[in-house]
């Protein structure tokens, strides 16, 4: 008997209804609480399964929206970039534009006066023909030939106003302006650059020759000091008066060479009058193309 109740629990303790309760409770993302609950009376077993809301975890439509905002904040703030430096471009150009503006004015002034220079040179020296014929009746009747001398052995060329145009080639300019813009600039500044060739070849080889060929028949003693005179672009050439008879040698045939290469002098410096008036033209045309445009005053 005693064995059978050490055996056997007494029955009345089965009888108490017992309560198994497992609880996990972790504060750890993706954690859930799970109650099971074991009611041994009626043998039955009730589990509650209790989900826990993790705010921490994300779909993929966070994610979407994230790289979303994200992008565009980037991309605006490139856009805002963008638009701030083609500003300072734009700008740069307006200052280019205004500077050759002022460029322009300059040369069209400077070549107003060289103008006036080539028209009172040309003018002097078509007297030649007149002095040549007589020249030749007598050798000693030079006097009509200081003022050719004075108009032809000097020459103010015209040199232009490349501030601007340096500024542009150095800092690579031409980029920020307009297409029409720059054209224009470079059809200008090559029209300056053929007029530069004519005045170093064409015109400088005729200047050359009148001088050598001059220095050949004059008498030095017969030449008058230099005129140092502040109204006249001659103020570096000789005066027109001559202290007596020019001809050092009355050989015929280098006065006469001198008077063909004079009459040559004369076609140049015309040609060289020719393309400045066009140079002209085309700084005249520059500045109302871009007084028009950007409203200058």
């Amino acid at each position: 008997m005693e064995e059978n109740k050490k055996e056997n629990p007494d029955k009345s303790a089965e009888s108490i209804p017992k309560v198994v309760t497992l609880s996990v409770e972790k504060n750890l993302p993706g954690t859930e609480i799970l109650e099971i609950k074991n009611i041994e009376k009626g043998n039955d077993m009730e589990v509650h399964h209790h989900a826990h809301h993790d705010h921490g975890k994300k779909n993929w439509k966070s994610y979407f929206w994230e790289f979303l905002m994200l992008f565009l904040a980037v991309f605006c703030g490139f856009l805002a970039e963008y638009q701030l430096e083609h500003k300072i471009e734009k700008d740069k150009a307006n200052q280019y534009i205004v500077s050759l503006y002022e460029d322009l004015k300059s040369d069209t002034a400077r070549i107003n006066k060289l103008t006036v220079y080539d028209n009172e040179k040309i003018a002097a020296l078509n007297s030649m023909y007149a002095c040549y014929d007589t020249v030749l009746k007598n050798m000693k009747a030079t006097s009509c030939m200081g003022v050719l001398i004075t108009h032809s052995r000097g020459n103010k060329g015209f040199v232009l106003a490349d501030r601007t145009l340096k500024q542009l080639a150095n800092a690579g300019g031409y980029r920020l302006l307009s297409r029409e813009d720059a054209d224009s600039i470079i059809v200008y500044e090559n029209m300056y650059k053929a007029y530069l060739d004519f005045q170093t070849t064409v015109f400088q080889h005729a200047q050359d020759n009148v001088r050598n060929t001059l220095n050949q028949i004059a008498d030095f003693k017969a030449v008058a000091p230099y005129e140092l005179t502040t109204d006249n672009f001659a103020a570096d050439t000789m005066g027109n008066v001559l202290n007596g008879p020019l001809l050092f040698t009355e050989n015929k045939v280098l006065v006469n060479q001198w008077f063909n290469e004079l009459s040559m002098y004369v076609r140049v410096t015309n040609g060289q009058r020719n393309n400045l008036a066009k140079i002209k033209d085309k700084a005249i045309g520059l500045i109302l193309y871009y007084k028009n445009k950007y409203h200058f005053q």
